[in-house]
């Protein structure tokens, strides 16, 4: 867990509820490593010679990447908290993540970043697993 996010998450002036601060932090640091690693493959896929092969791969890494950076940003605010938009937002992370993680599945033998990047996406969809669960 990177020392900022916990830190950020400690020094709000606000008690933070019921919500688990470890899972929280866990997802925060998960959504934003998510969305850089899925534009980095987004990349690294349209530098192959086989690109026209991997146009959903990409579609899917930068759908996933625009979702997973929103997801981060929606749950590092806290003030006048809503609990249905974060569920529901989280819920749509760990949707977007498991498409790509499995788009880039289909990849990972043939281009490492693909395997990466399904990596990234499996932990990015744990961590938001993990979450929902933790909001009861």
């Amino acid at each position: 867990m990177t020392h900022h996010v916990s830190a950020m998450l400690e020094t709000y002036p606000k008690d933070l509820g019921h919500i688990d601060q470890q899972k929280l932090a866990e997802c925060i640091e998960a959504c934003f490593e998510c969305a850089q690693t899925c534009t980095a493959c987004a990349d690294a896929c349209l530098s192959e010679d086989s690109v026209a092969e991997l146009t959903k791969c990409i579609r899917t890494n930068l759908d996933c990447a625009d979702i997973c950076a929103t997801t981060g940003n929606v749950l590092s605010r806290h003030t006048g908290y809503d609990a249905n938009l974060t569920r529901s937002v989280l819920e749509a992370c760990q949707q977007a993540c498991k498409a790509c993680g499995d788009t880039c599945a289909e990849h990972a033998e043939m281009h490492e970043h693909c395997k990466v990047c399904a990596e990234a996406c499996r932990r990015c969809e744990q961590a938001c697993a993990d979450l929902i669960s933790s909001l009861g």
